[in-house]
């Protein structure tokens, strides 16, 4: 769990590769996330040069937001943070409370993460594939939020078949079939219980609405039983919002502090107070999605008892008459017998002379 109250939405603010390498641009996103209410604020780690081949072509949406001519490389070199960065950064987000954490996307990054204390580990959804770095993840025994874009539900299985081995061998699976042996095991897979959870994630910037599918959060949830939440790389804050609503544990959202910067990830990105706002929307979605019990709530009794009728003469009775259909019928009156009393009354002995639209004893 990454949050102690099953209840509560955790939002993590991507700042991402926003901050274009520049240090006060970087320091600026944590006080965005921070002032904004968010519950953290997330960077990406990584080494350029062990992530991506000189040959590594640019997502169409990388070179539609940034220099097509430039390579892939080329443009994540420019966007690396240094580890004095990430501890400032972090130093950063404590003072103002906010939880600061960060992608890894190799095994020397992860080390660093994990050395440097981040609370949990999201796994992006490009790495999901990756068995050795999911393995490796699984190793630091933090909690894992695991992004599935771009999967199959098979894919997510294995991802979560190797996490699930990572959890409970001690040396890396000779292949694969031991990872599927491994997680026949009922054991093995309820160690996943309380310490993964899932965001469904389409992996397009921005997504088209019409290629959200948010009810594949159902799915994921229905097929693993683990907390589920929404990468969220649409425009507004519509989706997230909704994606709330279904029953997201998690919503990690992209922003920037000016959506006209060049970069990769400016333009799918909220400004400030678009993230501020569409917080200020998910607390007030958390708030009245309230418990599945169906009861009177506290501010309903009063308009209860003004609103609902109850068991009135229909004209003067006198004490003695035996009730019938047409001496009785209802009337909002404030206190007497509920008006489903109303049958059960009849054929009983009038106690007292009632007027009419008087309430009727038992």
């Amino acid at each position: 769990m990454i949050h102690p109250d099953p209840d509560h939405v955790y939002i993590i603010a991507e700042a991402g590769v926003n901050h274009n390498g520049e240090r006060d641009l970087a320091f600026a996103l944590v006080e965005a996330a921070a002032d904004a209410g968010a519950d953290a604020v997330k960077f990406q780690t990584f080494n350029a040069n062990k992530l991506v081949a000189e040959s590594a072509p640019k997502a169409a949406y990388q070179n539609r937001n940034t220099d097509a001519n430039e390579s892939q490389l080329t443009m994540l070199q420019k966007l690396e943070l240094s580890p004095d960065m990430h501890k400032e950064l972090q130093s950063h987000a404590n003072a103002l409370g906010i939880e600061f954490i960060s992608t890894a996307f190799d095994a020397g990054s992860l080390g660093f993460l994990v050395d440097l204390g981040i609370p949990f580990f999201k796994i992006p959804s490009g790495e999901l594939a990756n068995g050795p770095l999911l393995w490796r993840f699984a190793k630091t025994g933090k909690p894992l939020v695991v992004s599935t874009g771009m999967a199959t539900l098979s894919e997510v299985e294995l991802g979560l078949a190797i996490i699930a081995h990572g959890l409970t061998a001690q040396a890396e699976p000779a292949g694969l079939e031991e990872v599927w042996r491994n997680w026949s095991d009922t054991a093995v897979r309820a160690t996943l219980d309380g310490h993964i959870s899932l965001l469904h994630c389409t992996s397009q910037y921005p997504t088209p609405m019409a290629e959200v599918n948010l009810r594949a959060m159902d799915t994921l949830g229905d097929a693993f039983g683990l907390p589920v939440g929404y990468s969220d790389h649409t425009e507004g804050d519509l989706v997230a919002i909704t994606a709330v609503a279904r029953g997201a544990k998690i919503i990690e959202k992209h922003f920037t502090t000016d959506r006209t910067l060049a970069g990769p990830d400016h333009a799918a990105s909220l400004e400030p107070a678009e993230l501020k706002n569409m917080i200020e929307k998910i607390r007030s979605v958390q708030q009245v999605l309230g418990t599945a019990r169906k009861v009177p709530l506290t501010c309903e009794w009063d308009t209860r008892q003004a609103a609902r009728q109850q068991v009135v003469a229909a004209h003067d009775i006198p004490a003695g008459h035996i009730l019938t259909r047409q001496n009785l019928t209802t009337a909002r009156c404030g206190h007497g017998l509920p008006a489903v009393e109303l049958w059960d009354m009849i054929g009983q002995t009038a106690a007292r002379d009632y007027q009419s639209g008087q309430a009727i004893e038992k």
